[in-house]
């Protein structure tokens, strides 16, 4: 049943989905640190680039599968027995895929490729079968022949040898976003328009509030099972202290204030899908900052006053800037306007970056850290639409006194079977 209109929490099941990922973000930092410090010649030459390259080809796999199901929840009635049958396969798909990444491009390529052509193929078909014969089962038709014709690409690359199985799988992953992108156009059979598409808000902006919490977790663990790991001393110990503060410094810029109000500039938006979808790029922005942090607090935790090499202060630095990057234009779509502290930080950290090579890995992260404080210092706005400075109109914005309020999208009409979704354009 579609639910826009109608505001629903996230289901038991939807956070029971969110569990696996925990697991999964570790694996994707298990593989990145692996590259990084443990194996021979990972930090020489383009090893670093080539390595961290393959790894965020995996977490993009796993974003869009996390993705596409939340988008899912958020269109039909999470409660459904065949929404529940989606979560739970991509919950199973989502756990192998974990299990196998950090052996992707080696042994374990096919059962990764198998559980993520399984998950995406198995979400549009099952709601072609439980749509009967409503017009949206157009789209669905449309996602399952995309699906179709990119699970070829992902298994055969799992056959191949590394950089043909890089290169297939890459092209596959950049199909399925055009395709989202531009309305999972088909020949013959049309495309959708995002701004047609209805959803609910409010379920949506709390399902990526979630996934933000869920890789800000992941972080948290990663700094403590090292800590923990490792010799106590008070280098270890700085390290420590420095990678929560960070965690802490993240949590604040992330929640003050635009994080709070995500869902108020969804549901109040003139176009909320066109706003989820923005709010979807900036959180993978943001989601991928906070992984590559959490990779730098490792290495740091664990060689705090070692020779630091390059590819660590680009983990160590990194994380924080894309992170800082995708908050400044989560920040813009919400208010209109990005606080000058965010850039400043950012330059700061930047205009550095040539000297740090040269520290040891502990100086590059107390700075990152700085940064972040100096990065969450921007001026606070009560709701989206206040005083927005100079900038293209908010993503939110309230009637002027007078004005007639904006109707609410139509929530009645014909319903099909199983899903309760009303009528809806041909189009789509």
């Amino acid at each position: 049943m579609q639910v826009t209109g109608a505001p629903q929490r996230a289901t038991f099941l939807e956070l029971f989905f969110d569990l696996v990922y925990v697991f999964a973000l570790t694996r994707i930092s298990f593989r990145a640190f692996e590259d990084l410090a443990l194996e021979v010649g990972g930090t020489e030459g383009w090893s670093p680039a080539t390595g961290g390259g393959k790894t965020l080809l995996l977490l993009l796999a796993l974003w869009a599968v996390w993705q596409g199901t939340a988008w899912t929840t958020s269109r039909y009635d999470p409660h459904d027995a065949w929404l529940q049958l989606i979560v739970a396969i991509a919950l199973v798909g989502s756990l192998v895929m974990g299990v196998a990444v950090p052996r992707a491009f080696s042994q374990t390529g096919l059962v990764f490729a198998l559980a993520y052509v399984v998950v995406q193929v198995s979400r549009p078909a099952i709601l072609l079968l439980a749509l009967g014969q409503h017009r949206y089962r157009q789209l669905k038709l449309r996602m399952l022949i995309v699906f179709s014709t990119t699970g070829v690409l992902w298994l055969t690359g799992a056959l191949l040898p590394t950089n043909a199985r890089v290169a297939l799988w890459t092209l596959a992953l950049a199909l399925e976003y055009l395709a989202a992108r531009f309305g999972w156009p088909v020949p013959g059979l049309g495309r959708s328009k995002v701004n047609q598409w209805q959803v609910a808000g409010e379920h949506l902006a709390e399902r990526y509030q979630q996934f933000f919490m869920i890789a800000l977790g992941e972080m948290i663990l990663i700094i403590g099972l090292t800590y923990s790991s490792v010799m106590m001393t008070p280098a270890r110990t700085a390290a420590f202290a420095v990678a929560i503060l960070t965690s802490v410094l993240l949590w604040r810029i992330y929640v003050q204030r635009a994080g709070q109000i995500l869902a108020e500039a969804v549901t109040r938006s003139r176009h909320p899908a066109r706003t989820g979808r923005s709010a979807a790029d900036t959180h993978l922005v943001m989601v991928v900052g906070l992984v590559a942090t959490a990779i730098g607090h490792e290495l740091t935790v664990e060689h705090p006053l070692n020779r630091p090499e390059a590819a660590w202060v680009a983990m160590i630095l990194g994380g924080p800037l894309l992170f800082l990057a995708g908050r400044a234009r989560f920040e813009y779509e919400v208010f209109g306007r990005v606080s000058p502290s965010r850039w400043i930080a950012a330059g700061i950290l930047l205009a550095l970056t040539p000297v740090l090579v040269h520290t040891v890995p502990l100086v590059p992260a107390s700075l990152a850290a700085g940064g972040a404080g100096r990065g969450g210092g921007g001026r606070r706005v009560s709701r989206p639409g206040q005083a927005p400075g100079r900038g293209r109109p908010t993503a939110v914005t309230r009637p002027a006194p007078g004005d007639a309020p904006r109707p609410r999208a139509p929530t009645g009409g014909a319903r099909p079977r199983g899903l309760g979704l009303p009528a809806v354009d041909a189009r789509r």
